[in-house]
């Protein structure tokens, strides 16, 4: 006996610390890919400077980045499924490091808005084939510990910009956006490709020690299809657009908003401007909302994590609309709302793993994602709310309304619907 449990504590050791170096690999690749998104705020401007276009038609390309990186998450986690754990990672990353280097690559070169949209086009689909695969493999690592994994890989891609904020600034008032966009696109896409071989997904049986969740899990694996049938999985859709849609319009409109509230080059702190401090904690906080309410909801419940998340959310708009003209204020208030925004995407994955199960998990949580693309296309009426009202204000009582809506639809309809779906 004691030979066998010897043996069943170095099977659980050596699986731990393999799936700890996949998921150390997913955050690494989640880092790298982290400036299609987040960094695109300290592109908008220059474009504009440069070409004359407008911010609405500017701000599209990012709509068209966030619809391919999430609409076409579907297939890729399909892929991923189908291929295997040995196979269907590698080879799914691999091709996400080579098309995100081309899409950036492709708006180094962009003269016309024909080429700016066809390079979010590629970088989109290369960005949703990493993401979808990253976090497919989290949730399938840590069965135990599925919040904080997803957190803790989401937030690579929430925080990966914060380490590159200061170098893409500096390239692009040194060298020109156009220099940044090829050299940081052709960096990051390299390196992706190469951690891509070091990428598996767990062996039947692997996972034997593994301690048991402190929340309800599905112990039935649902196809794609069934999940689609499913009123949990459209609530959580629609619960997730709102967010969503709230946390894009600051986060995509952040270069702006601090331009027209005359805060954005204010020098404030070591010869930072607001601008670029705000960027900064910002894209730390984002980051770091991920693990910290995932390893709450891994032990409090995913919807009482929504609830907390999405309350003070809210108040963080109306804080930032309402008082964030000072230099200082901006910077505190768009930092809360990134920490109370970012965790959507390590409860909304977790959330939909625990009640469909793991074996379609990479394809399941993938058609969930699809809500942030419906979500970017409200991205520009931000825009045009904000010219037909003269000011930001009314966009920030928007999203705040949104957010609380969530909250009670968390408590009220998906706490009690996902039960009664768990129980059969």
């Amino acid at each position: 006996m004691a030979t066998v449990s010897t043996t069943a504590d170095t099977q659980a050791t050596a699986s731990s610390a393999t799936r700890w170096t996949q998921l150390i690999l997913c955050i690494a690749c989640m880092i790298l890919i982290a400036n299609l998104q987040y960094g695109w705020t300290f592109f908008v401007n220059p474009i504009n400077k440069a070409h004359g276009w407008s911010l609405a038609q500017i701000q599209f390309a990012f709509s068209v980045f966030i619809a391919l990186e999430t609409w076409m998450t579907p297939i890729w986690g399909w892929i991923v499924d189908s291929l295997g754990g040995r196979l269907g990672p590698k080879l799914m990353i691999a091709f996400g490091g080579i098309t995100v280097a081309l899409g950036w690559i492709i708006n180094s070169r962009a003269e016309s808005l024909e080429m700016l949209y066809l390079g979010a086009v590629i970088g989109g689909t290369g960005g949703g084939a990493v993401y979808a695969t990253c976090v497919g493999q989290a949730v399938k690592w840590f069965p135990d510990r599925r919040g904080l994994a997803v957190g803790l890989t989401a937030a690579g891609y929430g925080a990966g910009t914060a380490l590159t904020v200061i170098p893409i600034i500096t390239v692009i008032n040194s060298a020109g956006y156009q220099a940044a966009f090829f050299w940081f696109g052709l960096v990051q896409g390299g390196l992706v490709f190469v951690l891509a071989w070091f990428l598996r997904g767990p062996e039947p049986g692997e996972m034997v020690g593994i301690a048991a969740p402190k929340v309800a899990q599905s112990t039935h694996s649902y196809t794609p299809l069934q999940v689609l049938s499913t009123p949990v999985f459209w609530l959580l859709y629609i619960m997730f657009i709102m967010v969503s849609a709230s946390g894009l319009m600051a986060t995509a409109q952040l270069a702006p908003i601090a331009k027209d509230f005359d805060v954005g080059s204010v020098v404030i702190l070591f010869g930072l401007t607001t601008l670029s401090l705000a960027g900064i904690v910002d894209n730390i906080c984002n980051g770091g909302a991920r693990p910290l309410f995932g390893w709450i909801s891994d032990h409090i419940g995913r919807e009482y994590t929504m609830a907390i998340a999405f309350g003070l959310g809210g108040v963080s708009y109306w804080l930032l609309g309402t008082l964030g003209h000072a230099p200082w204020a901006f910077v505190v208030f768009a930092a809360l709302i990134f920490l109370t925004w970012g965790e959507i995407f390590s409860l909304f994955p977790s959330t939909c793993t625990d009640t469909f199960g793991t074996k379609f998990a990479t394809t399941n949580l993938s058609l969930l994602y699809t809500a942030k693309g419906a979500s970017a296309f409200l991205v520009p009426v931000a825009n045009l709310v904000k010219s037909a009202t003269g000011g930001w204000h009314m966009v920030f009582v928007v999203t705040a309304i949104m957010n609380f809506i969530v909250v009670a639809l968390a408590l009220f309809a998906l706490k009690p619907l996902r039960q009664k779906f768990m129980r059969g």
